[in-house]
């Protein structure tokens, strides 16, 4: 990835986790080390300490990923963010108070989001039927 280097070595390093855990052949890992904990299970008998490192385990995981989670998506939103502001710039008839708009104030979210809704009301009103 161009640029990869520059990011800090966390970075990297949750996105390489993310990239990991989303191929089709961790499900299948984690599938199978799951039955495989339900048979070892069942040969010991469940143990009464067996409840314990499972939900142990499971919240781990879980709390982990929901950070990895987070933080790719977070990363990928603000890429995406800047593609669309490009796009904008590039656009001669483009509203420029649109670019860098997720960082605006409240009220003037909302009243762009009144304006749009009023151009769309207006778009809807004028179209004529299609056959």
């Amino acid at each position: 990835m161009p640029g990869g280097r520059e990011r800090h070595w966390s970075s990297r390093f949750i996105h390489r986790v993310g990239d990991i855990t989303a191929h089709a052949s961790f499900g299948l890992t984690a599938a199978f080390i799951t039955l495989l904990w339900l048979f070892s299970g069942l040969l010991l008998g469940f143990p009464a300490w067996w409840e314990t490192v499972l939900t142990t385990v499971t919240a781990t995981i879980t709390l982990i990923m929901v950070f990895v989670i987070q933080h790719t998506q977070a990363r990928q939103q603000a890429a995406t963010q800047r593609k669309l502001d490009e796009l904008l710039r590039a656009l001669p008839t483009a509203d420029n108070r649109l670019i860098a708009v997720e960082a605006a104030p409240d009220k003037e979210l909302d009243d762009l989001a009144d304006r749009n809704l009023t151009h769309r009301e207006q778009a809807v009103h004028n179209a004529t039927p299609q056959p």
